[in-house]
């Protein structure tokens, strides 16, 4: 399915049309667009953004001509009016200089940009820990947020939304709360907007 496509899908799925009704439209089989829907537990993922102050395609190129005329790095950050750090780690990073191609770079900085991130609760075991014994214990994600606002609400460490507690519920891919623990919740949905049935 193209981007095009699943952006057309979110569009419809947010509009609170079916998968049967957004099948139609997009000319995908119910089993496709529900596959899509499922991998993201309903919810649409944020469009990726380049990251502010990263490196762009033209300035890697200067990086590889200044390398290639056997210019130092303080020299390439001074005309890129980069910090001699950030050309050092580029260089580095990517077989340093007598290696080092700006197209190979460009390449891999875009396949750590799209590559996913870990969820909150992936990357943080004690938050997690406190979430699933309450979850286990029947808790919603609402109640489970206010304990931890009070108990432990000078720690940003142990800080988490009930929407991004949901997520890691109906986001099964992330695997970070068993499915046992996915059926104790009150609700009876299953993914984001409503449950996601064929």
């Amino acid at each position: 399915m193209s981007d095009e496509m699943k952006a057309h899908l979110w569009r419809r799925w947010r509009a609170g049309e079916s998968i049967s009704v957004i099948s139609r439209q997009i000319g995908k089989p119910p089993g496709s667009v529900f596959t899509v829907l499922k991998h993201h537990g309903g919810i649409a993922p944020v469009s990726r953004r380049v990251r502010a102050g990263s490196l762009a395609m033209g300035e890697r190129e200067e990086i590889a001509r200044g390398l290639h005329a056997g210019e130092s790095l303080r020299t390439i950050a001074g005309l890129l009016g980069r910090a001699v750090s950030t050309v050092s780690r580029e260089v580095e990073n990517n077989g340093g200089r007598d290696v080092y191609r700006a197209i190979a770079a460009q390449e891999r900085a875009r396949e750590r940009a799209r590559r996913p991130k870990q969820c909150l609760l992936a990357r943080r075991p004690a938050l997690r820990q406190t979430v699933l014994t309450l979850l286990m214990h029947e808790w919603s994600p609402e109640q489970i947020v206010g304990c931890l606002r009070r108990h432990h609400g000078n720690d940003p460490g142990m800080a988490i939304s009930r929407e991004t507690i949901y997520r890691s519920v109906y986001v099964t891919r992330w695997k970070v709360i068993p499915r046992e623990l996915c059926k104790r919740l009150r609700t009876g949905r299953r993914s984001g907007r409503t449950s996601v049935t064929r």
